[in-house]
Order: structure tokens, then sequence, then C-alpha cells
């Protein structure tokens, strides 16, 4: 079993199209078009996943430069997907900060109660 990474695809492009273009070089297992989460409009690239590994190569061999849809294709062997961190969260200032809660103005000394300043 091995997945493929299709890029630069038409945002027009059907399951069925990619499956028979990838068929002609060997059995087609699975293919995923990605699409976006909000729009559900293809993003413009897929996974196929072969079930044989030679057949997989001879397939990226024979399509990866060609085009489908107007579109030149990239294709090669899918890369896991590795942990990235999420953006917005946790700490932007890289390292210390808090505000000065550890710091005491008086060095030593007790602090003195203040005067209510109404």
């Amino acid at each position: 079993m091995k997945n493929l990474y299709v890029g630069n695809l038409s945002h027009n492009t059907t399951e069925a199209e990619l499956r028979t273009a990838f068929q002609a070089h060997g059995e087609v297992e699975k293919v995923s078009i990605v699409t976006d989460r909000d729009t559900g409009r293809a993003r413009g690239f897929a996974f196929v996943e072969m079930t044989d590994a030679g057949e997989a190569e001879k397939a990226i061999a024979a399509l990866n430069g060609t085009e489908l849809g107007g579109r030149t294709l990239k294709i090669n062997e899918a890369k896991p997907k590795t942990e990235r961190p999420r953006s917005g969260g946790g700490q932007r200032f890289g390292g210390g900060g808090g505000g000065g809660r550890d710091r005491d103005d008086y060095r030593g000394h007790a602090r003195q109660p203040r005067e209510p300043r109404w």
C-alpha cells in the first residue's frame, strides 16, 4: 500500500477522473480530494492510495508532469502528517515576563498598608 500526493489539480477535477488516470498503472484503493472545510470547494490537491508500491512508483513516473484538466500534475509519495503547533495559543513573547508579580518594591521589607484613595 502506497499513498501518493497529487498536487496542482484543477478545482473541477473529480475522484472518477483521478481514479481513471491512476488505474491505468495499477489498482487504486482510495481517492481523496481535499476540500476546504468552510466552502466545500476543492483545495487543488488529492491523495491516491495504491495497493502495490511498485505500481505506485510507475504511476508517479508516468503521470508526474502530465496534464489533467488543463493543469500540470505534481505527483510524489505522500509524507506522513507531522504535528504542527497551533497558532494563536501559548506564550507569545518567548520566555520570562509575568508583569512584575514577583518583584518587591521594598526589597526585603514588609509592605506597608496603603491609605485609601478617596
